[in-house]
């Protein structure tokens, strides 16, 4: 079942910090099979706190999703997100039922 990486972030802090962590960050999805649904486009906050942007991945399954979230290339780039913006992260699995 497909599983989804949902970024959320808050505020930004330090701008050279996330300029790293968006040179570092693709190098990360060697070898994964990732689809990116959507990538701090425009958004509208409908309910709860207000939010800068907002990405949304999309993985086979959730033990895809950990490897590529395990994986040294991402762990060396989300020091620079963890420095340069405060974000919610959310690991959540799909549903490949079709909607009746």
């Amino acid at each position: 079942m497909s599983a989804y990486v949902i970024f959320i972030r808050e505020k930004t802090l330090d701008e050279e910090q996330m300029q790293q962590y968006a040179t570092k960050a693709p190098a990360a999805r060697t070898g994964h099979d990732i689809t990116r649904l959507a990538f701090y486009g425009q958004l509208e906050v409908l309910e709860g706190p207000a939010a800068e942007g907002v990405a949304i991945l999309r993985f086979p399954d959730m033990a895809a999703a950990r490897a590529w979230y395990g994986s040294e290339a991402y762990q060396e780039a989300r020091q620079h997100r963890f420095k340069g913006a405060e974000y919610r992260m959310l690991l959540v699995e799909g549903s490949d039922v079709p909607a009746v």
